[in-house]
């Protein structure tokens, strides 16, 4: 039973503070508070190109990435709730695969915007 429980906090903490990461770099790139660097963020050759071409991305990708953010923090409440474990890890795993799919897909609307905006 010990086992299990550290299972469930390991999982819980490590989604949520992806999640909270994801939301917080979500906003803070598309605000302008996170310049352009080498460890988060969309670091892509089109978007490190520029400071404008960074802002255009993740302003495009912002609302992609929070919810990135969101699918991580919602897959792990049932690690709360009086479910078996493994439901707890298959929802951990969706939403995992949810996380990276948005992100993913941030990232590829960034990189667009940020084409678009080298262009002007």
């Amino acid at each position: 039973m010990q086992q299990e429980l550290v299972a469930r906090v390991v999982l819980l903490v490590a989604m949520w503070g992806c999640g909270a990461l994801m939301l917080w770099m979500a906003r803070a790139a598309a605000d302008g508070r996170l310049q352009r660097n080498h460890v988060a963020g969309i670091r892509l050759p089109v978007t490190m190109s520029s400071d404008a071409a960074w802002l255009a991305a993740h302003r495009a990708a912002k609302r992609l990435t929070e919810i990135a953010g969101w699918c991580a923090i919602a897959s792990a409440v049932p690690a709360l709730l009086p479910v078996p474990l493994p439901v707890v890890i298959i929802s951990v795993l969706v939403g995992a695969i949810a996380m990276l799919a948005f992100a993913l897909r941030g990232a590829a609307v960034g990189a667009r915007a940020a084409r678009a905006n080298d262009e002007r």
